[in-house]
């Protein structure tokens, strides 16, 4: 047996390329290894920083089960085409229809292993290194996907006033100058919905703005539209597609969406791009040489289930419901904090698996410590409280401005109700 040596520390790692070196890695696969050791140790802990679903609370349709494991049993175990089966590509386009309103032909849908891969894809087929990305903040990934393609960030700060999404206002500015506008409803990382009004605003300056372009002869602006919670809105509110509201930015508009989230399903990696045939051409070869397809089993059971109108409704009411409750009781219980006079705040639930909390102890003391930012807040908190948060530091925002996600989608009703006595004598100990 011979034991390998790989050199002194730095030697390897030296040689790698600048965009290798320079990536960071995910703040919240850092926070997780935190909360992984006092899970370990005993203590307890609502962990509400993944964003993902503890199947126990979140298992995926029992329907869709059914059909991956009647797709294995028949075969289904080779390569899918490079943009996918040509019936799950029907079904998406299909299922966009009757969901936003908007019919894709079939050659503009493309099926990948997830948004993820979509979402890279679009930086690569769209953004030339030096090129202008225009996103917001908080947002997820969008710092880190800038940096891999070498293109120049414009981050716009948004605020609690907006519901954290960015306004035509923001984004005038840099409009001339951009390449491509990444936006995200319902967020990730503060679960708001964008305003119909605002997206509206914003697709049809995209349209102008790539009128003037076409006369002085300039590369189009694109819109990158990640929808991938697109389902998943509360109350009166209503999610909407650009292209329904604006028809005209369709060519210049690149659409994310997938089962993760809405079917509680991230782990079977599928996803779709609904985009300009010609763009979904060129996602098509450049993901073919990636080979980042969805698994040919999920393709066919996913064709199935969401061609069955009746199981898609009776699972979403289901899951839904207990999204609801979860972030209702979330907000409840910080509500009451804070009328009590605790320096907390939450914005109403409104989509995705995520809600929004202000924690307003910046430059207050506990044990006679100085309080100095959020992720010192994160630490005390998982410390004392055993509440798992993320900053929103972690989703591109440099501002110490208190805010952090929480996400319900791991957690039970009791793991809630059992923290709030522990968040209030922490709060009670902050002077």
């Amino acid at each position: 047996m011979v034991e390998l040596g790989f050199g002194a520390a730095g030697s390897v790692d030296g040689s790698l390329s600048e965009r290798a070196r320079g990536l960071v890695g995910s703040e919240i696969l850092k926070i997780a290894a935190e909360i992984r050791t006092m899970v370990r140790a005993g203590k307890p802990v609502c962990n509400l920083t993944v964003g993902d679903f503890n199947p126990k609370y979140f298992p995926i349709p029992d329907l869709l089960l059914e059909e991956i494991q009647k797709a294995l049993h028949a075969g289904e175990t080779n390569y899918p085409p490079s943009d996918g089966l040509l019936r799950l590509r029907e079904v998406a386009a299909e299922f966009t229809a009757r969901e936003f309103g908007v019919r894709y032909p079939v050659e503009s849908v493309l099926i990948a292993g997830g948004s993820r891969p979509i979402l890279y894809g679009a930086y690569r087929c769209v953004v030339n290194p030096g090129d202008v990305v225009v996103y917001p903040a908080p947002s997820w990934n969008n710092n880190h996907y800038v940096w891999l393609v070498g293109a120049k960030g414009v981050r716009l700060d948004t605020h609690i006033e907006e519901g954290f999404q960015p306004t035509l206002k923001q984004l005038e500015p840099h409009l001339g100058s951009a390449q491509l506008v990444v936006l995200n409803t319902p967020l990730n990382p503060s679960g708001t919905v964008m305003d119909p009004a605002q997206l509206t605003a914003i697709s049809q300056a995209i349209v102008d703005e790539n009128a003037k372009r076409a006369k002085a002869g300039r590369r189009a602006v694109f819109l990158l539209f990640d929808q991938v919670y697109g389902s998943l809105v509360f109350g009166t509110r209503r999610h909407e597609h650009p292209a329904a509201l604006v028809p005209e930015v369709a060519p210049w508009t690149i659409t994310v969406d997938g089962i993760s989230k809405s079917l509680a399903a991230t782990g079977l990696r599928v996803g779709w791009l609904l985009a300009a045939p010609e763009m979904t051409a060129r996602m098509r070869d450049l993901l073919g040489h990636v080979g980042a397809w969805a698994p040919r089993p999920e393709q066919v059971a996913v064709a199935q289930f969401l061609k069955n109108e009746a199981a898609v409704e009776a699972f979403r009411k289901q899951m839904d419901g207990r999204l609801r409750e979860r972030l209702q009781a979330l907000y409840d219980g910080f509500s009451e904090l804070r009328a009590a006079g605790y320096p907390v705040q939450c914005v109403d639930p409104q989509g995705a698996i995520y809600l929004s909390l202000h924690l307003d102890v910046v430059g207050r003391t506990l044990d006679g410590q100085k309080i100095t930012g959020n992720e010192m807040i994160r630490k005390l908190v998982l410390e004392h409280a055993g509440l798992a948060i993320v900053p929103f530091q972690a989703f591109g925002l440099d501002e110490e401005t208190g805010w952090f996600r929480l996400s319900v989608g791991a957690v039970s009703m009791e793991e809630i109700a059992e923290m709030f006595p522990r968040m209030r004598a922490l709060l009670d100990k902050i002077s």
